[in-house]
């Protein structure tokens, strides 16, 4: 059963970055499509950016220009680089599979990233 770890979360003022990973164990990770979803405070969870096992990659219209979704077959670990952040990015993070499975990986906790002056 694949195990995902996120990291990278964090306090970040307006127009700084930061870089979320999301290291996942087991064989079928490199396998699966991947995504970046988040969560904002009294809102539905959303799609940030995905990617697939052969690295082609989408991006919600909010994002784009300033997130890059990478992954690393060797490290078994995708990322998430985030720059000019805005309040609007403040939200839990979460890393699981693109969508269009019949199901998830466990959401876990996810990484809370905060946009604030």
């Amino acid at each position: 059963q694949v195990q995902l770890v996120l990291s990278g979360g964090g306090l970040m003022q307006p127009g700084g970055s930061l870089r979320l990973s999301c290291a996942g164990s087991g064989s079928s990770f490199s396998r699966n499509g991947m995504a970046w979803y988040r969560q904002a405070p009294g809102k539905e969870r959303e799609l940030v950016a995905s990617i697939s096992s052969l690295g082609n990659s989408n991006y919600a219209d909010s994002v784009k220009g300033r997130f890059t979704i990478s992954r690393d077959y060797v490290k078994n670990t995708v990322y998430l680089q985030m720059n000019n952040l805005q309040p609007e990015d403040t939200a839990v993070y979460y890393c699981n599979k693109a969508p269009g499975v019949a199901t998830m990986y466990y959401w876990g906790q996810g990484t809370q990233v905060t946009v604030s002056s």
